[in-house]
């Protein structure tokens, strides 16, 4: 793998993470809520419960795991219009995104007949905002569960694995981890990965901005991509050891 030949604007070498924030309980009405931030990018990420699940569900004995992701106005640089009635492209496809990670770690029959609604609202966009709200999303979810289990609402715990996600990309033929908009503007290749703490992969998302990229460029990526989703967890696990 080839390196970074120079400091990144931050001044991070190519395989470090953007420094990672989280605060906990933002929003006193919601089950469980978090700020994270990854630099300069910031989500609030939020867990309501709902008796009941969608209508194709009813009868399973088993719950259902729904996400919203939304850009807030003042969260780029030129005013971002709310989405109401219609939903952009690429908003339906991250929040389904969400969705998708966040299932794949859940038991859904520990769970029962309801829904836990998962709302992830850019504060301030600066790359990176789905991989964010994913990892933000895990731990807000990790203690809304903590919070049922103690109230008596659950009997078991539905989180089964622990996930995060990442960025790493391609930029001037150099391999990159955790892009910023600077980075990924200009990347050649841009690769989102979702991993649980087992090591196995719940959904890559790669494409080539500029030129086609090689088998080996990809395994590049993987292997930068893996040490920092670990560390990622890590700062999730801390995290929870010090809610509120």
């Amino acid at each position: 793998m080839l390196s970074s030949p120079q400091p990144r604007a931050d001044g991070r070498l190519a395989n470090a993470l953007r420094p990672f924030e989280l605060s906990w309980d933002p929003m006193g009405f919601a089950l469980s809520s978090a700020i994270i931030r990854t630099g300069r990018t910031a989500v609030l990420c939020s867990i309501c419960l709902e008796e009941g699940v969608p209508r194709w569900r009813k009868g399973q004995g088993k719950g259902w795991i729904s996400a919203e992701y939304r850009l807030l106005p003042g969260s780029t640089p030129q005013r971002q219009n709310r989405e109401l009635l219609k939903l952009s492209g690429r908003t339906q496809e991250i929040q389904r995104l969400i969705g998708r990670s966040l299932r794949a770690v859940v038991d859904m029959t520990a769970l029962g007949e309801n829904t836990l609604l998962i709302d992830c609202d850019v504060i301030q966009a600066d790359a990176g905002t789905r991989t964010a709200a994913i990892t933000g999303a895990w731990v807000a979810l990790k203690k809304g569960c903590d919070r049922l289990l103690e109230q008596g609402l659950l009997t078991a715990q539905p989180l089964v694995e622990q996930v995060a996600a990442v960025s790493v990309g391609l930029v001037d033929g150099y391999p990159l981890l955790d892009l910023d908009y600077s980075e990924d503007s200009r990347a050649d290749v841009d690769l989102n990965v979702v991993m649980a703490s087992d090591g196995r992969l719940l959904e890559l998302q790669g494409t080539a901005e500029g030129a086609p990229f090689t088998r080996d460029q990809l395994n590049d990526l993987l292997n930068l991509a893996e040490p920092g989703l670990k560390h990622l967890q890590a700062a999730q696990q801390s995290a929870l050891l010090h809610k509120s």
